[in-house]
């Protein structure tokens, strides 16, 4: 496996990626393995190739000479103040704030809005380069004491410790080895309660498989060896839990996952009475529910059970018989995203075609109001408690950088906060939402973002980005990125993918398991919709996604690799026959079904992308992007996709891999970081799809 280069084409002269002799056998079929080898992140050999991979292809992107003027104008445009929404505790506020290139956003804090914010947490200060970073925080009841949790290099592990508010001083207090959970204080502000796994083998702890969650409260001051066990099933390795205290204090709830399946358990626990036991209120996988509020034994949730647009219910805990439930609010047209108390009243956050709608209801579900939102985009935010009369929601949509509004729920007025200032005119851009027919007649949503004046010549470079899963719903929001790259001339499209949550479980079921190949055809039904519509041809128009979007630009490049000039598969799901085999990838077979049942198997051997490349096929130039400290799709799916696409891959197009080091799935990435992989990614666009850039 040495770092020899071999020929493919008059181009490119790719790093040596020798073919091992791996077969598996699966359900009486059998199927190479060749770059198995590259599964091990940690081998002479798999470092020996990564490096040999990024000489290639960073001498390939250090040649474009765009690349320092794009690279300039995103730092310059990136250069602007950032904030998120206030939200309030005791009686101080809290907000995150980026200057501008900062790597990480600073957390402040203030006891009036009127103050001057002080620093409370600087993550930038935790490491010379960025990469610590802050990914988890719970305040204490009366906004004296701040849990965080803390990620290395992009990790999804964390490390937990507590700080004073008031000094700005840590305790002695650390909380290891959690994973996939945050922190809920006790109302008397004694402690919290996490979910953690058992600490990993140190060599691994990137790659092996977690399973075995385990629900643990730790008292303030004393070590972890002492955390109390609050709920843990030896019988259900797959189980995982969050734990979340009522806002009376009286009550933690315990919701109960299982991989990435939207359904879920919910039990209780009764923290006043002492040695109560852990309670199941619903206990079979059936439907999504999740806990809004409560009033004594009353509790509020929003449920997609019977109502694939979620509803909200009331059950009293007294008298749990499902009979006795009772519809508060309605399922409606649109897909009903999250609901909030405020003022004694529900807000809730509505989906509407893929973009926001907010409305107000009273506690017995008669409608109040609907907030007058600035434009169509998306919205978050309203938090608070019950009694609150003042709240804060961000906007932001293509062409709006996140504003940040304050909501007198009393009044109904939304008055500005915090607006950046972003060195471009929105004018110069508009937003289209069109809707196109995929492969079955379903019809999809697309937003289609450019300059002003496009002309539809067929000429345009046009990126297609896309996800199309886990009930995720891509909404409009500003990149600096994004604008970039329209600045340049591209055109942007995003379709509302089958898979995604833009229309409720329906829509979402519509594109998992054995339905998944609808998605793929969604994709590339708009693909050939901004064809048709002038708005591109295939040598001008690239597509991208990441993670579960990396699996939907590898699957939709192998199938229709004459639609597209380029691709750019970020953190994909590469491998559909190992993905269950590292870290949290058994979790997905919710999703995408289970290579070990022979069913599954069939559906995902003929998509998974590193299975169905073809060999002497020209594939679109190609540029992918991974991590390797990504602990939630490990590399090794990446570096397989790639050692494999350059052996079946033939023609001048680049078919490259670019591997950030001290990096890991996106979560807490530096500043710096996505600055020079942006750069790299339009520089690569630039060279590939022909891109003239004009001055700015």
């Amino acid at each position: 496996m040495a770092e020899a280069m071999t020929p493919v084409n008059s181009t490119f002269a790719y790093p040596a990626s020798p073919k091992g002799n791996q077969v598996d056998n699966y359900h009486g079929t059998t199927v190479a393995d060749p770059y198995r080898w590259l599964e091990n992140p940690d081998s002479p050999e798999t470092k020996t190739w990564v490096d040999a991979q990024n000489k290639l292809t960073f001498g390939f992107l250090e040649q474009i000479s765009e690349r320092d003027r794009i690279k300039q104008r995103l730092t310059k445009l990136w250069n602007y103040e950032k904030y998120s929404t206030p939200f309030k505790q005791g009686d101080r506020y809290f907000f995150f704030k980026n200057d501008g290139l900062q790597n990480q956003s600073v957390l402040y804090t203030l006891k009036s809005l009127e103050d001057q914010p002080t620093v409370l947490l600087d993550p930038n200060k935790l490491s010379d380069d960025g990469t610590v970073a802050l990914s988890g925080l719970a305040i204490s009841e009366d906004g004296a004491l701040v849990a965080y949790g803390l990620s290395t290099s992009g990790s999804d592990w964390q490390d937990w410790k507590v700080r004073q508010v008031d000094t700005g001083k840590d305790l002695a207090d650390l909380v290891q080895w959690v994973k996939f959970s945050s922190a809920s204080w006790t109302k008397d502000g004694k402690g919290f309660f996490y979910s953690r796994y058992d600490a990993p083998k140190a060599k691994t702890k990137l790659e092996d498989v977690n399973y075995f969650q385990k629900l643990y409260y730790h008292r303030l001051g004393t070590p972890q060896s002492e955390d109390v066990l609050i709920y843990e099933r030896p019988d259900q390795k797959e189980w995982g839990f969050s734990g979340d205290v009522t806002e009376d204090g009286h009550y933690l709830i315990v919701s109960v996952w299982l991989g990435t399946d939207t359904r879920n358990l919910v039990f209780y626990k009764d923290l006043i009475t002492p040695n109560a036991p852990v309670v199941e209120l619903v206990n079979t996988f059936e439907a999504e529910y999740r806990f809004i509020d409560n009033e004594g034994t009353r509790f509020w949730f929003s449920t997609d059970l019977n109502a694939p647009r979620s509803r909200v219910v009331a059950i009293d805990i007294a008298n749990s018989d499902r009979a006795q439930w009772q519809e508060i609010i309605p399922e409606a047209a649109e897909t009903l995203q999250s609901v909030s108390t405020l003022n004694h009243q529900f807000v809730a956050s509505y989906l509407k075609d893929a973009y926001t709608q907010i409305k107000i209801f009273d506690l017995d579900g008669r409608p109040v109001r609907d907030v007058e939102l600035p434009g169509i985009g998306s919205v978050g935010g309203f938090g608070g408690k019950r009694e609150d009369t003042e709240t804060f929601y961000s906007f932001t949509s293509f062409t709006t950088p996140t504003t940040i509004y304050r909501y007198d729920m009393v009044t109904g007025k939304s008055t500005l906060f915090r607006q950046p200032k972003v060195d471009f005119n929105p004018q110069d851009y508009e937003t289209r939402q069109i809707f196109y027919r995929s492969k079955d007649g379903t019809q999809v949503p697309m937003f289609v973002v450019h300059k002003q004046g496009l002309k539809l010549d067929g000429n345009n470079p046009t990126l297609l980005y896309g996800y199309g899963g886990f009930g995720v719903s891509l909404t409009p929001s500003f990149s600096v990125s994004l604008l970039v790259w329209m600045e340049m001339g591209g055109v942007y499209a995003v379709p509302s993918l089958r898979g995604g949550g833009e229309y409720g479980e329906e829509w979402h079921q519509s594109g998992m398991k054995d339905k998944k190949q609808n998605v793929f055809d969604d994709f590339i039904a708009a693909a050939e919709w901004l064809i048709k519509n002038q708005y591109t041809s295939p040598k001008k128009l690239a597509i991208a996604g990441g993670s579960n979007g990396g699996l939907l630009v590898g699957a939709c490049m192998t199938q229709r690799p004459d639609l597209f000039g380029a691709a750019l598969p970020d953190v994909g799901v590469m491998d559909m026959l190992r993905f269950h085999k590292f870290t949290i990838g058994w979790a997905w077979t919710s999703e995408y079904g289970s290579p070990e049942n022979p069913d599954d198997f069939k559906t995902l051997h003929t998509y998974s992308p590193l299975h169905n490349l073809k060999p002497n096929v020209d594939y679109p130039a190609t540029l992918i992007t991974t991590a390797d400290h990504d602990d939630r799709v490990v590399p090794a799916h990446s570096f397989k996709f790639a050692a494999a696409l350059q052996a079946a891959h033939t023609g001048t197009n680049p078919v490259l891999i670019r591997i950030e080091t001290k990096a890991g799935h996106g979560a807490g990435k530096p500043t710096a970081k996505m600055i020079e992989e942006t750069a790299d990614k339009w520089a690569f666009l630039v060279k590939t799809l022909e891109m003239p850039l004009t001055p700015q």
